[in-house]
């Protein structure tokens, strides 16, 4: 049976819910914290390619100031995703890579917060051993869920 394009658990609905009672803001740094937890997925692979970085490095910025310009989030989103198409077969960098276009989407649209989240756990899939894969993408969701508990208690 072929695996599903996105990584789903039981996890999800709790994650959902959890993430439309947060703080705009909030969101944007856990979907950043997702994304990075994934990053080395890429570089690893990708060293010279910095752009998924630099989407992680502007989406905490915003975060941070609340300064948004639409022209530059649009064009480092869409460079993190370029860097994914380009990687071609590496499903785990191509997941990393998309994690961290969302998460500076997410300055735009709260609900990219839980694209970057879900692709950060497909990224974990797609880099685990196919038998071990189910638990560990299951763990990197709760952990994604725990730290958004997290995030939202201490707004």
């Amino acid at each position: 049976m072929k695996k599903p394009k996105l990584a789903t658990t039981s996890m999800d609905k709790s994650i959902a819910e959890l993430a439309n009672r947060t703080k705009h803001r909030k969101l944007a740094v856990w979907a950043a914290d997702c994304a990075e937890r994934v990053l080395p997925y890429f570089e690893e692979r990708h060293p010279e390619d910095n752009r998924p970085r630099k989407a992680i490095e502007a989406a905490r910025g915003w975060a941070q100031t609340g300064v948004f310009k639409m022209a530059d989030v649009r064009k480092a989103a869409l460079a993190a995703h370029a860097a994914a198409r380009e990687v071609e077969e590496d499903n785990a960098a191509r997941s990393a890579a998309r994690a961290a276009g969302q998460a500076l989407a997410t300055a735009h649209v709260p609900s990219h917060a839980i694209a970057a989240a879900v692709y950060a756990a497909t990224a974990v899939r797609d880099a685990t051993n196919s038998s071990d894969a189910d638990a560990a993408t299951l763990k990197e969701r709760s952990w994604q869920y725990q730290h958004l508990l997290e995030l939202a208690e201490n707004s």
